[in-house]
């Protein structure tokens, strides 16, 4: 995950107290006095219902941490939306960063967050002695190899130039993408020798049949790069924010099986004890519902899918 600038929001509750107090008359000259004191008494009984209502409806607000793209979006546009079906409020924070959505829900600021991986929770967990929990899966955000020039992996000649994120994990990740597109026949060692590099890679007939040139660059470039390139592996959380799905939908998205669907998952996360709260429980079932599939396969087209599965 890449780590950004960080913007803070802090959501603070002012609560008022009620005091009230009447007094008994003692002469009919008392009496105005006492008709006051009713009326007071009276108004106060009225606003009391209403004040009982805020606390209620206060239990009832859901404050969840979140990253903008797509993480943000889903909840504001759609899971809020079917958390009212449910009779509940729906408090987006949204965060510019990954450390903060994590620090805050350690604190109880939030309720949940919903931007990250098993792993990186499990590190942030270990390095900053946090006590989070992934609660449920939500979406993957697959890689995709994207053009701006050609419309299929077909029309790609040989020698053409594709990128592919840098970074160890980023940079396997976009080989292995290639390689299950049949761009590549196999990694060649990528990734297990360390003396084996895009060069070896780019001169290995073996491995690469069509001579492709192949490119590492920084994975928050690689959109902006495209012009300069044939095609490129490109997560999905940049693409999205380059607006590639919409006007060059990828010419093919990242395979999973069980392993690689529960690493690459980004899951609701909550702090410990509170995994069967009823908070907890609403945004679950929100979160895996029919209609959010929808919303993601209509408005993402590829670029975000679904992965309702449990953490393991």
């Amino acid at each position: 995950m890449k780590k950004r600038l960080v913007s803070v929001l802090a959501v603070a509750t002012l609560l008022g107290t009620l005091v009230t107090g009447c007094g008994q008359a003692a002469s009919s000259e008392a009496a105005p006095k006492e008709e006051a004191v009713q009326e007071a008494t009276e108004a106060e009984t009225t606003e009391a219902p209403a004040e009982e209502a805020k606390t209620e409806d206060g239990d009832k607000v859901i404050r969840v941490g979140a990253t903008p793209v797509p993480h943000a979006e889903i909840l504001d546009n759609i899971v809020k939306d079917v958390l009212a079906e449910d009779g509940w409020e729906l408090e987006t924070v949204v965060f510019q960063d990954y450390v903060l959505p994590n620090t805050s829900l350690e604190a109880e600021e939030l309720d949940a967050n919903y931007f990250q991986t098993l792993a990186y929770m499990n590190s942030q967990n270990e390095d900053g002695g946090l006590h989070l929990v992934a609660v449920a899966g939500v979406h993957i955000e697959p890689m995709g190899i994207y053009s701006d020039k050609y419309k299929s992996l077909e029309e790609l000649p040989d020698g053409a130039s594709i990128g592919v994120p840098n970074g160890p994990e980023n940079e396997d990740r976009g080989i292995d993408l290639l390689v299950q597109k049949g761009l590549l026949v196999s990694n060649g060692g990528f990734g297990t020798d360390p003396n084996y590099t895009e060069d070896s890679l780019n001169n290995d007939k073996e491995a690469n049949p069509h001579g492709y040139v192949i490119t590492p660059l920084d994975a928050a470039q690689l959109a902006l790069s495209l012009p300069d390139l044939d095609a490129a592996a490109i997560n999905g959380n940049y693409a999205l924010e380059a607006g590639l799905p919409a006007t060059y939908p990828a010419l093919g998205i990242e395979e999973f099986n069980e392993e690689t669907s529960i690493k690459r998952t980004n899951f609701l996360v909550v702090k410990e004890g509170n995994e069967e709260s009823e908070k907890t429980k609403a945004l679950i079932k929100a979160l895996q519902s029919d209609k959010v599939q929808s919303y993601i396969e209509d408005t993402y087209k590829g670029a975000v899918i679904t992965s309702y599965i449990d953490p393991q």
